[in-house]
């Protein structure tokens, strides 16, 4: 794929970073597919939403940076399939949890978006 494709995910990273550190929908919006899948694949903790369900969570949830917590996050790889579909492996830490999420991006319109976020995680060992 071409380096501006590469540029084009890693903004979007970016920005799905941040929002989450922020908790901020309105950032998240720009990121997630209006059609988005959001699935939490922990036992025990299994959840399945979509977009507009997700981000009222988000609203209810005080922000990791509110809270002091630093950001740290990682993008493991990217992966095209095609000019339209691609995949993210990332890993992150927040709310005392240590994530891994497989995202699944296609293109929207002229932009990629997150059209299905797949993670799991488990309690921060500290």
């Amino acid at each position: 794929m071409t380096p501006a494709a590469h540029n084009e995910v890693g903004a979007l990273m970016e920005a799905y970073f941040e929002g989450l550190h922020q908790a901020d929908s309105a950032l998240l919006r720009k990121v997630f597919h209006p059609r988005l899948a959001y699935v939490c694949a922990t036992e025990g903790d299994e959840l399945y939403l979509d977009l507009e369900t997700y981000m009222a969570r988000v609203d209810s949830r005080e922000p990791p940076a509110k809270r002091g917590e630093a950001r740290e996050e990682e993008i493991l790889e990217i992966a095209f399939a095609s000019g339209r579909l691609a995949r993210v492996s990332a890993r992150m830490t927040m709310m005392g949890r240590d994530f891994h999420d497989l995202l699944t991006l296609v293109r929207h319109g002229s932009e990629w978006r997150i059209v299905a976020k797949v993670f799991s995680y488990v309690p921060r060992k500290d």
